[in-house]
């Protein structure tokens, strides 16, 4: 059985579809067979795989209502070894959809429970917020990523995320672990991020992984062009960061 990590925190633009996508593309070239899972109506993570969700006629909107099945929404991407099931705006809907549905917040992880089996790692890009949508992710889940920003108000935020955690560890998901904190967008340069990366490894210790995320411009441009950073620049920060995160998490899983 693949394990099952759900990227989430519900503060916006702090590297969680980043983080997704390019971990995802590091685990597949380590030849891990990856699944992606884009959970966030923006369906970032399926535009930076150059996939356009308009062009499709499923998406998991569809395997969540319980009109499709995951694999008939698999997209093959770029990389070998990973498939995505992409996001549509539709997604939106889905919380009013699945509110009278018996288990509603179970349903993505049976869902996945069909396929569970083929991967190695599944992979979910969570929404910036603490909805259906990603509870059912949590719900689903084996384990959680938080991403950190390495800015002002970091910590912002974090004691909601941390008590629905535990919530759905006491109501839904007991096996559910924080998989570990990963700083992000750290640039050694300002005072103010070596002050955080301080700050949150004394708080959460080895909770935080050793990886940190740094800000890297060929890391910012390569959405734009559809492409993980690994395809788009092989040789730059972004890229072995991100290696780097994944060698991490394959050691903390075997």
């Amino acid at each position: 059985m693949g394990k099952i990590i759900a990227i989430a925190n519900q503060k916006g633009g702090v590297g969680k579809t980043t983080t997704a996508i390019n971990l995802a593309a590091s685990l597949a070239v380590m030849e891990k067979k990856v699944l992606l899972v884009d959970a966030d109506p923006q369906a970032n993570s399926t535009s930076g795989l150059n996939i356009d969700s308009n062009s499709l006629s499923n998406s998991l909107y569809e395997c969540l209502i319980g009109n499709a099945t995951i694999n008939q929404v698999l997209c093959d991407t770029a990389i070998e070894g990973l498939k995505l099931v992409s996001s549509h705006v539709d997604l939106v809907g889905s919380e009013v959809d699945l509110l009278n549905l018996p288990q509603r917040e179970s349903i993505l992880k049976q869902r996945l429970a069909e396929v569970s089996n083929d991967y190695d790692y599944i992979l979910i890009d969570c929404a910036p917020s603490l909805g259906l949508i990603t509870v059912n992710a949590l719900t689903a889940a084996h384990s959680v990523i938080i991403p950190v920003q390495c800015e002002f108000f970091a910590l912002e935020g974090l004691g909601k995320l941390l008590n629905t955690i535990r919530i759905i560890q006491v109501k839904l998901n007991p096996t559910l672990e924080i998989e570990g904190f990963l700083l992000t967008m750290y640039d050694a340069r300002l005072r103010l991020a070596n002050q955080v990366v301080e700050e949150v490894r004394q708080h959460f210790g080895d909770m935080v992984f050793q990886t940190v995320i740094q800000r890297n411009v060929r890391l910012s441009e390569s959405p734009s062009y559809g492409k993980p950073v690994i395809l788009y620049d092989a040789a730059s920060m972004g890229t072995n960061n991100h290696l780097s995160l994944a060698k991490e998490i394959i050691r903390k899983t075997t």
